[in-house]
């Protein structure tokens, strides 16, 4: 089954330089998912690489990263690997593959909280066109004791959260329990993006390109090829934009 993506024009292409003095327009998206291991980090780099060829520049942020050690390479190396040229920047980082808080709490290390979140974002805005705020795991996922989510520093941002799902079975009831969450805490999601496209979607895959906006209450904004992390960076950038994996630059 074959699916074309429309890109939007740039917007950052036709923003007007702005005047001493006046406040740049909002352009922080949060992209988080309905659970782990499903794709938000290359939906991140698809977004990145799609603006960046649009002469768009683009911060990433993760706020915090866990499951990596301290030499080792996190999700804002990889998407710079596989996008190109972005700004990175990682708040926290905890070795073991679990939740923040709880990482943070076995660490013995000081938990990020969204008030940080959104200040890292802000300024990065400042200076760029775009900037892309990558959660861990799902939308409720706790980064501090006290509970705080990605879902409350998103809405500090007063930004959108960008949904990233599964393609199959299963699929439906993560992402509209998501999109509840969304609408919960006042968010708003411009759509959602599924993370890893088979390349021969069975019949569940199938249907749900129909039933995900309905699930979401949002548009179905973009299909990542199942392995497109796996390629080399230079066809990773230029099939992400000549096929249009993404149907919005979100800039």
């Amino acid at each position: 089954m074959t699916t074309t993506w429309h890109a939007s024009a740039p917007r950052c292409a036709r923003r007007p330089a702005r005047a001493e003095g006046k406040a740049k327009k909002m352009s922080v998206l949060y992209v988080s998912g309905t659970g782990t291991e499903i794709g938000k980090t290359v939906t991140t780099a698809a977004i990145a690489a799609t603006a960046l060829a649009r002469g768009c520049s683009v911060a990433v942020l993760k706020p915090a990263q866990t499951g990596v050690a301290a030499h080792e390479p996190g999700d804002v190396a990889e998407v710079e690997r596989l996008a190109g040229k972005v700004t990175t920047l990682e708040l926290a980082r905890y070795p073991e593959p679990l939740a923040p808080a709880t990482a943070a709490q076995r660490a013995g290390l000081p938990p990020v909280g969204p008030q940080e979140i959104a200040e890292a974002a802000a300024k990065l805005d400042a200076s760029h066109d775009l900037v892309l705020v990558e959660g861990a795991g799902g939308l409720l996922v706790r980064f501090d004791a006290d509970g705080h989510t990605l879902a409350d520093a998103a809405r500090l941002s007063d930004a959108p959260v960008l949904v990233v799902a599964q393609a199959g079975l299963g699929t439906l009831n993560a992402t509209a329990l998501t999109a509840l969450a969304l609408r919960t805490h006042g968010l708003s999601c411009p759509g959602v993006v599924v993370g890893s496209w088979p390349a021969a979607p069975d019949l569940a895959a199938r249907c749900n390109l129909t039933d995900l906006p309905t699930a979401a209450d949002a548009p179905l904004l973009g299909l990542i090829p199942e392995g497109a992390g796996a390629l080399a960076p230079g066809a990773f950038r230029a099939t992400a934009v000549r096929d249009a994996w993404i149907s919005h630059a979100f800039v």
